[in-house]
């Protein structure tokens, strides 16, 4: 791809990026908290295995 032909499918991309984007259902809420509760749980597991320290 050259540099010509890949800017303009981004100016594409950014052009169809007006409306949000964002899915109907999707909760942004919903999104972080989960996002979230999965770092708290693989922050848990990491340190039940890092007794030693």
């Amino acid at each position: 791809m050259s540099l010509h032909s890949t800017a303009a499918n981004l100016v594409t991309l950014a052009e169809g990026a007006k409306h949000g984007g964002n899915h109907e259902s999707l909760s942004p809420y919903l999104t972080g908290f989960g996002a979230l509760g999965a770092l708290l749980l693989l922050l848990w597991i990491t340190t039940r295995f890092n007794r030693d320290r």
